[in-house]
């Protein structure tokens, strides 16, 4: 039994976390929110899982580091800086950072980068995300963790290869590129499709959440894999090994 605590609670997925903490057989450690004790957090547990906020992500970072403990880090709208942190936190203590907890998305990220390594860059990728009307990023977390997949089954680099928010007389796509639309509102939890089209036939890899739960058990499951592990950045394909 871990002892896990939840940097967020009094969010949706903090709910969802710490039902899902209990449904595992593991102790909930306590929860903190905007201006709480996170040091303290962290000392009284064995792992942390962070659904916060980008700009609480570094001092969340230093409070797993101070304690000893690894974090997973669900937190979307993360930029560069925010990555260069969780690399040098991943040097002290081990770090799970994921777009999306999904044990189904994480297979499906897995079948995406198989897919784009073996079809090559005649096949246009696609990917199209939609959810709920409060969601303030785009393109989501998990629509990015997708085409890095698909980047990655091309050798290529994601940022220098994608298109988004096209609008207007955009001239034809480009070869090799990979492309994202962003889907708002209702109360969808979230929905991803990538797309491989190629010449007289598509190929539609899909994932539907049906209830926020599922990032919940996902992440309860990430972080109790991370107790025990090396310093070192991870990815939801560790914890199934993949």
């Amino acid at each position: 039994m871990a002892k896990i605590g939840i940097i967020g609670s009094e969010g949706r997925m903090g709910h969802a976390l710490a039902q899902a903490i209990a449904a595992a057989g593991h102790e909930l450690s306590g929860g903190v929110d905007k201006g709480g004790d996170v040091a303290g957090l962290a000392d009284r547990s064995d792992a942390l899982v962070d659904f916060s906020a980008p700009s609480a992500l570094e001092s969340n970072l230093h409070a797993a580091i101070g304690a000893g403990i690894p974090i997973l880090v669900g937190t979307t709208g993360l930029e560069e800086r925010h990555f260069a942190a969780i690399d040098g936190a991943a040097r002290a203590v081990p770090v799970l950072q994921t777009g999306n907890t999904s044990l189904g998305v994480t297979l499906l990220a897995h079948l995406v980068q198989q897919a784009a390594s073996r079809l090559g860059n005649e096949w246009d990728i696609e990917i199209v995300e939609m959810h709920h009307r409060m969601k303030v990023d785009a393109p989501s977390g998990t629509a990015k963790l997708l085409g890095e997949a698909a980047a990655r089954g091309r050798g290529i680099d994601l940022a220098a290869q994608s298109e988004s928010g096209r609008d207007g007389h955009t001239g034809a796509r480009a070869k090799g590129a990979i492309g994202f639309a962003a889907l708002r509102g209702g109360t969808v939890a979230g929905e991803h499709s990538v797309i491989l089209a190629g010449e007289d036939e598509r190929i539609i890899l899909s994932h539907s959440a049906e209830n926020r739960s599922i990032f919940a058990r996902g992440a309860v499951r990430g972080a109790s894999w991370l107790i025990g592990q090396p310093p070192a950045r991870y990815r939801m394909e560790d914890v199934l090994g993949l």
